[in-house]
Protein backbone atom coordinates (compact mmCIF):
# COMPACT_ATOMS: atom_id res chain seq x y z
CA UNK A 1 0.00 0.00 0.00
CA UNK A 2 1.43 3.60 -0.68
CA UNK A 3 2.39 6.01 2.04
CA UNK A 4 -0.46 8.57 1.20
CA UNK A 5 -3.17 5.78 1.11
CA UNK A 6 -2.26 4.36 4.90
CA UNK A 7 -2.01 7.59 6.21
CA UNK A 8 -5.56 8.78 5.00
CA UNK A 9 -7.00 5.73 5.87
CA UNK A 10 -5.45 6.26 9.18
CA UNK A 11 -6.62 9.72 9.25
CA UNK A 12 -10.29 8.69 8.77
CA UNK A 13 -10.00 5.51 11.12
CA UNK A 14 -7.86 7.08 14.17
CA UNK A 15 -9.28 10.58 14.18
CA UNK A 16 -12.99 10.14 13.64
CA UNK A 17 -13.18 11.89 10.22
CA UNK A 18 -15.23 15.30 10.37
CA UNK A 19 -17.30 14.26 7.52
CA UNK A 20 -18.21 11.16 8.70
CA UNK A 21 -19.61 12.92 12.34
CA UNK A 22 -21.36 15.54 10.42
CA UNK A 23 -23.48 13.11 8.25
CA UNK A 24 -25.72 12.51 10.24
CA UNK A 25 -26.03 15.59 12.24
CA UNK A 26 -29.89 16.78 12.86
CA UNK A 27 -28.81 20.38 13.60
CA UNK A 28 -31.35 22.88 11.63
CA UNK A 29 -29.21 25.48 9.91
CA UNK A 30 -25.83 22.91 9.75
CA UNK A 31 -23.80 23.35 7.26
CA UNK A 32 -24.34 20.35 4.35
CA UNK A 33 -22.00 21.24 1.45
CA UNK A 34 -18.84 20.46 2.45
CA UNK A 35 -19.15 20.31 6.01
CA UNK A 36 -16.94 18.14 7.53
CA UNK A 37 -14.15 20.06 5.77
CA UNK A 38 -15.64 23.73 7.08
CA UNK A 39 -15.75 21.93 10.30
CA UNK A 40 -12.18 21.48 10.30
CA UNK A 41 -11.27 24.75 8.33
CA UNK A 42 -13.11 26.16 11.53
CA UNK A 43 -11.75 24.32 13.90
CA UNK A 44 -8.47 25.29 13.00
CA UNK A 45 -9.14 28.94 12.96
CA UNK A 46 -9.80 28.69 16.41
CA UNK A 47 -13.52 28.85 15.95
CA UNK A 48 -15.47 27.87 19.33
CA UNK A 49 -18.24 25.56 19.59
CA UNK A 50 -18.24 23.52 16.83
CA UNK A 51 -20.74 21.31 17.79
CA UNK A 52 -23.39 24.80 18.61
CA UNK A 53 -22.40 25.36 14.95
CA UNK A 54 -21.49 22.51 12.99
CA UNK A 55 -23.98 20.05 15.33
CA UNK A 56 -20.94 17.54 15.46
CA UNK A 57 -17.53 17.28 17.89
CA UNK A 58 -14.13 18.47 16.11
CA UNK A 59 -11.85 15.60 15.24
CA UNK A 60 -9.03 15.45 18.10
CA UNK A 61 -6.57 16.93 15.02
CA UNK A 62 -8.32 18.60 12.11
CA UNK A 63 -5.36 19.46 10.40
CA UNK A 64 -4.37 15.79 9.77
CA UNK A 65 -8.18 15.23 9.24
CA UNK A 66 -8.48 17.85 6.72
CA UNK A 67 -7.24 16.47 3.25
CA UNK A 68 -9.11 13.00 3.77
CA UNK A 69 -12.54 14.54 4.79
CA UNK A 70 -12.15 17.23 1.48
CA UNK A 71 -11.75 13.82 -0.13
CA UNK A 72 -15.13 12.51 1.01
CA UNK A 73 -16.84 15.79 0.71
CA UNK A 74 -15.81 15.86 -2.46
CA UNK A 75 -17.29 12.26 -3.18
CA UNK A 76 -20.59 13.07 -1.32
CA UNK A 77 -20.94 16.30 -3.15
CA UNK A 78 -23.82 14.95 -5.46
CA UNK A 79 -26.16 13.85 -2.58
CA UNK A 80 -24.88 16.87 -0.21
CA UNK A 81 -25.77 19.58 -3.00
CA UNK A 82 -29.68 17.59 -3.93
CA UNK A 83 -29.96 17.49 0.35
CA UNK A 84 -29.31 21.06 0.75
CA UNK A 85 -31.77 21.58 -2.43
CA UNK A 86 -34.57 19.84 -0.33
CA UNK A 87 -34.51 16.54 -2.02
CA UNK A 88 -35.45 14.02 0.24
CA UNK A 89 -34.10 10.69 0.07
CA UNK A 90 -36.64 7.12 0.94
CA UNK A 91 -34.37 4.40 0.09
CA UNK A 92 -35.48 1.03 1.09
CA UNK A 93 -33.92 -2.49 1.00
CA UNK A 94 -35.08 -5.82 0.29
CA UNK A 95 -37.71 -7.21 -1.94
Amino acid sequence: MKPALVGLLATLLLGGCATVRTLDTNKPGAPLVYAGTRLDVYVINGGCCPKDRFGAEAPAYPGLDLPGSLLLDTLLLPLSLLTAAGVGFQATGGL
